[in-house]
């Protein structure tokens, strides 16, 4: 699991903290940050709506919220900001977050490794994660980190922006991250991305790959969103395994799920 309070804190105002509030650090700022802002508002706020009408919660289910980030552009935890009934979410970051805790008393907070997760099997109703996954790492630890998804959460809604589109959201250089990975990484330095070269901190993943990491048991459906016809990001729906096997997989952090695909 990345450490989110950075590497999903890239898009908010500066001067903007949100409520009002001094927050200092925790409102993004920067040139890249201004040319996406308002697209990634739009673009979360769609995905807070399929959210709701995919998942269709109910207001005593729980939610768990795997891959929260300490800014304070609400935009940045839409599912916080835009949820009716936060007293149901448990969020989980890999650090202590205050500018999170502040901006949202009601969320229970839990700092946790999303390949390793501190919850009994079942413990929630949903799992929730937006642009979390292609910061994991490695394939296998993206699908032990689905694996933990599945275990502790009866239904599960994942997002990741697709690798197929042609401007990685990231750096926005256009199909630089289509290129071999260590092409790819060479490239990110000179043009001042350093910080993204490694799989550690991206990992992009297409359709097949990311269908991969959900075992066949958990019915995984895909769902794409779209901008001018191009799919901008990639949303899976899937159900905890009612298999034997399968669960006793997902328990012991096995996937069947993840045949055919890269092993980056």
């Amino acid at each position: 699991m990345p450490r989110t309070s950075t590497l999903k804190a890239g898009s908010g105002a500066a001067g903007d903290s949100g409520d009002g509030g001094d927050y200092g650090d925790a409102v993004p700022r920067g040139l890249r940050w201004r040319l996406t802002a308002s697209f990634t508002k739009r673009s979360r706020a769609k995905r807070l709506a399929s959210f709701v009408a995919v998942m269709r919660p109910h207001p005593s289910e729980s939610i768990l919220d795997v891959g929260v980030t300490d800014s304070a552009w609400r935009a940045s935890n839409f599912l916080e900001s835009g949820y009716p009934w936060p007293s149901r979410i448990t969020a989980v970051g890999l650090e202590d977050m205050p500018t999170f805790r502040r901006l949202f008393p009601d969320v229970q907070f839990r700092v946790a490794d999303g390949r390793h997760l501190p919850f009994d099997d079942g413990a929630f109703d949903i799992g929730f994660s937006n642009a979390v996954i292609e910061h994991v790492g490695t394939r296998a630890e993206q699908q032990q980190f689905v694996a933990e998804l599945l275990r502790t959460c009866r239904r599960v809604f994942v997002a990741t922006p697709n690798a197929r589109f042609p401007v990685d959201p990231h750096t926005l250089l256009p199909f630089v991250h289509w290129l071999p990975r260590r092409v790819r990484a060479v490239v990110l330095r000179w043009t001042g991305n350093a910080r993204w070269a490694s799989i550690e901190s991206l990992n992009p993943l297409g359709a097949r790959d990311f269908m991969g990491m959900f075992p066949r048991g958990a019915a995984p459906r895909l769902h794409r969103q779209r901008l001018l016809g191009l799919t901008t990001v990639l949303v899976v729906e899937a159900s905890a395994p009612t298999n034997v096997a399968t669960r006793e997989g997902l328990a012991e952090g096995r996937c069947d799920g993840a045949r055919g695909q890269s092993p980056r």
